[in-house]
């Protein structure tokens, strides 16, 4: 891939780069950490208030952040306003990347109170900051697909569609994205939306469904599978691996470098997997890497109708960024195959209690 210059990675006179990453600590955040400190020459500074999903430090240590100079990690809870000291701390940076969000479902419909805590009031403290910045060249918020709603068959949301969320934690990322694009509007702040479809990959917590599956395969437990009233058909979505994800947010900040911050800054994107998985095949799919092809012990279950705001399928148009060049730069198959084999190497067990 041919790298922008500006980030540093080509050896020629260009200042280097400051980026910040908030909750830089927890599953999608190290990764971005990780994709940056290999691929770019940049500077980091990670924002992270280290609830339950972020492990403490443990990813960053994994990825050996903590022996890089380059990275400043940074203990802070943006879900109120950042303090005179940590604003001093972050300093100037050229790109906020607004990661650090509340985002499981479940606990969203228990108590939606620290959802909006922290995804709204945490954006808006974020933005505000972000105003504060000199010659800050973009902020990028970090979406989900679920702000849509549920997508019907056949159906792929592109950036402009209807909002639709059917659940709290989709309604804080709703309303996150518009008081990002306030933003655009009120202050000419340059803001840049993303999302991402169901991301998976090394690290992340076992209460996810791919961690989980692994989890119960290799113990022989029963797998629940979300599907529809009639427990004919499974939920579907298409995943997508956390380092494509940071690829594909390299490629916009490759474009901005490169003169073209008018074909990114101040637009949406959608970066998404390319494939279509249903949960009943997920987990086929993850007992075949396992060598269990025979693995039956399963479940369909009709969560939907007791749980309202667990929708069966999601899904996003991602032509636009193919549009300005971007390429995945792994398959969902070889990044299934890959994250699964880590998860059961026994060096990594810790990451699956």
């Amino acid at each position: 891939m041919n790298l922008s210059p500006i980030l540093g990675d080509l050896g020629m006179p260009a200042k280097k780069k400051r980026i910040l990453i908030t909750g830089g600590a927890g599953f999608v955040g190290h990764h971005f950490c990780e994709h940056f400190l290999r691929n770019t020459g940049s500077d980091i500074v990670v924002l992270d208030k280290l609830t339950y999903a972020a492990k403490g430090f443990d990813r960053l240590r994994d990825i050996k952040a903590f022996d890089d100079k380059r990275v400043l990690v940074l203990s802070g809870d943006f879900s109120k306003p950042l303090s005179e000291g940590i604003k001093q701390e972050i300093g100037n940076v050229d790109y906020i990347f607004h990661i650090g969000a509340e985002s499981h479902v479940d606990n969203s419909i228990i108590d939606p109170e620290p959802f909006v805590h922290s995804n709204v009031l945490g954006t808006m403290h974020m933005l505000n900051f972000a105003r504060e910045v000199k010659k800050l060249t973009c902020f990028f918020y970090f979406s989900t697909d679920e702000v849509f709603g549920p997508a019907p068959e056949g159906v792929s949301y592109k950036e402009d569609d209807a909002q639709n969320p059917s659940n709290p934690y989709s309604a804080t990322k709703s309303g996150g994205e518009m008081l990002v694009k306030s933003y655009r509007n009120t202050y000419r702040l340059p803001c840049t939306i993303t999302r991402s479809m169901n991301i998976f990959g090394e690290r992340q917590h076992p209460e996810k469904f791919i961690p989980m599956v692994a989890k119960k395969i290799m113990r022989d437990e029963k797998i629940y599978v979300h599907s529809n009233a009639n427990k004919t058909k499974a939920g579907s979505r298409f995943y997508i691996h956390a380092r494509n994800v940071a690829d594909g947010y390299m490629h916009l900040l490759n474009l901005i470098e490169s003169g073209k911050a008018s074909s990114v800054v101040n637009n949406d994107f959608h970066i998404t997997g390319e494939k279509e998985v249903d949960n009943l095949e997920m987990v086929k799919l993850i007992a075949k890497i396992l060598g269990k092809e025979n693995y039956k012990n399963y479940e369909l279950v009709d969560f939907h109708s007791s749980r309202p705001g667990h929708d069966l399928r999601y899904a996003l148009d991602g032509s636009k960024m193919e549009s300005i060049g971007w390429k995945l730069p792994k398959t969902f198959d070889q990044s299934l195959t890959k994250t699964i084999e880590w998860m059961v190497d026994k060096k990594n067990a810790r990451w699956m209690v």
